[in-house]
């Protein structure tokens, strides 16, 4: 079983990696065009509330519940009983999905009030920033249809991904950054304002990739014509499991949010620091924790459905192994490499040097917690997939709470990036939440071959960091040579990095056999 899932695992990761390589090239563009200033701040926030709500209606807090139900009555049920369950759950949500995009759209200057306190204030009071206000409450009217789009695309993809089609949902992401990419290039000389053409181009993708889907559907056997299921038993479960889910899975969006509620009040800049630093932990979390994630959730649940406890621990400690050797390197890379990252990717255009020096300061920062998402994104799997919901819940609900907490005690002496460090701290809280309860359940422990193999990437990471430090060039350095000479010395660092990673792990004797393996 671990090496089905390593291959659908490796096919996930191949077409996550064209999406967030299309990604960067999207930001580097925006990057570009708008740089921190007020029209990049306006972007960002009417771009994160409908993906917040994505995170939810989509692939988040929905797919998390359906995919177990749906797993369920794939194994149990008849090919019919799988349709019908289909077309009630499909019919379900594009009503409700359809209304809150309604609301959203009519209601944006009261939505941007609640996310963007700050600019309101400022709108009231007739200050500068009021102007952000005005803007993000139109550019919201454009983005927010997205998440109609994006819902019912996250819903094809969750059936895809149930009947083992990983490929297709995995590469759906590349054209949303096809649309932004394209109106950015093709429309931003036409606006006053060049952000409404990204906001144009947010629209455009979400089209795209709930088009895209359609065909792949129809060729499964299963583009069913929608119905109205509230009261199906089936679709009543998956309501019932969904709830509290979207709490659990909203947490780390929820923090998201509240860390550009904050920013709002701390001036032009923070907002588009925090967004660009992001990006780039995204691009690790994506090709690994989520695209892990992905191809655990149907696995866990059909073990589940079986009553297979140990091939569940098995899967289980697979995953946890899987991004533990991805992950903690990934996080080592990114801390060290910061701001030249930072400087290769966006400083042109707009965008300054000191713009670059910020982001650096939060990709540090939140790099500290990558280990941590990337493990909430499996460990959370292993209460979903029994449909055990409501433990998550709890978990995510006080991690909220804590996250708070250490935004008042950050944010105080480190300004914006204490945002960011009071989110990685509270990932690592949730992280390590789940893996005890995982335990004291009976449900999954770290095996011992797994703990030899993180020491073992541990004592690798170190060795791989010694030689980055030693080689890497000062920052003075960094900032003042030109671009392409950058490139050259990162493209060096980066690969000699891994070279020296891959030589200490054959050292310590781990074997791509015992990746693949629950023997390690």
């Amino acid at each position: 079983m671990s090496s089905r899932l390593l291959k659908s695992g490796v096919i996930v990761s191949f077409m996550t990696l064209i999406s967030r390589v299309l990604g960067l090239i999207r930001d580097v563009v925006v990057a570009n065009i708008m740089g921190a200033g007020a029209g990049a701040d306006v972007f960002f926030l009417a771009n994160k509330i409908p993906n917040f709500l994505r995170r939810l209606f989509a692939e988040g807090a929905f797919a998390q519940a359906f995919i177990p139900v749906l797993t369920e009555v794939k194994e149990k049920g008849s090919e019919e009983d799988l349709k019908l369950f289909i077309a009630r759950v499909a019919g379900t949500l594009g009503v409700i999905v359809t209304l809150v995009t309604i609301f959203g759209v009519i209601g944006s200057p009261i939505i941007i009030a609640l996310f963007g306190t700050g600019w309101f204030i400022d709108y009231l009071n007739d200050n500068p920033d009021g102007s952000k206000y005005e803007l993000a409450s139109m550019m919201l009217k454009i983005t927010f249809p997205y998440l109609m789009f994006i819902s019912l695309t996250g819903l094809s993809g969750a059936i895809l991904n149930t009947l083992n089609k990983f490929a297709v949902s995995a590469f759906t992401p590349v054209l949303l950054n096809v649309g932004i990419i394209s109106c950015a290039i093709l429309l931003s000389s036409h606006f006053e304002q060049p952000a409404f053409a990204l906001a144009w181009g947010v629209f455009i993708g979400g089209l795209l990739q709930l088009f895209f889907q359609l065909p792949f559907l129809y060729q499964a056997g299963v583009l069913v014509k929608p119905q109205w299921g509230w009261s199906d038993p089936s679709v009543v479960k998956v309501r019932t499991l969904m709830i509290p889910a979207l709490f659990g899975v909203s947490v780390g969006q929820l923090n998201l949010l509240l860390d550009t509620f904050i920013a709002s009040f701390l001036g032009t800049g923070p907002i588009s620091w925090l967004y660009y630093s992001d990006r780039l932990l995204e691009f690790p979390l994506g090709l690994f924790g989520i695209a892990i994630a992905t191809v655990i959730l149907p696995t866990l649940s059909q073990n589940h459905s079986r009553d297979d406890a140990k091939g569940f621990a098995q899967n289980m400690d697979w995953g946890v192994r899987m991004v533990c050797l991805l992950g903690i390197p990934a996080a080592a890379g990114l801390i060290l490499l910061a701001e030249p990252l930072i400087l290769v990717i966006f400083y042109r255009g707009e965008f300054t040097l000191d713009d670059a020096t910020k982001a650096s300061f939060s990709l540090m920062a939140y790099a500290f917690g990558l280990l941590s998402f990337m493990l909430v994104k499996v460990l959370a799997p292993g209460f979903f997939s029994r449909q055990d919901t409501k433990t998550p819940v709890k978990i995510g609900i006080a991690c909220m709470v804590a996250n708070m907490g250490f935004n008042v005690i950050f944010v105080i002496p480190y300004d914006y990036v204490g945002l960011a460090i009071a989110t990685s701290l509270s990932a690592t809280l949730n992280a390590s939440w789940l893996y005890v309860l995982l335990r004291k359940q009976g449900v999954y422990q770290l095996s011992r071959q797994t703990i030899f193999l993180i020491a073992k990437v541990l004592i690798a990471t170190i060795t791989m960091s010694a030689v980055v430090l030693y080689f890497s060039p000062s920052i003075q350095q960094w900032q003042s040579s030109v671009l392409m000479e950058n490139i050259l010395q990162l493209g060096a660092l980066i690969g000699a990095a891994a070279i020296v990673f891959l030589l200490s792990l054959a050292v310590l004797r781990v074997r791509v056999s015992d990746i693949k393996s629950r023997h390690i």
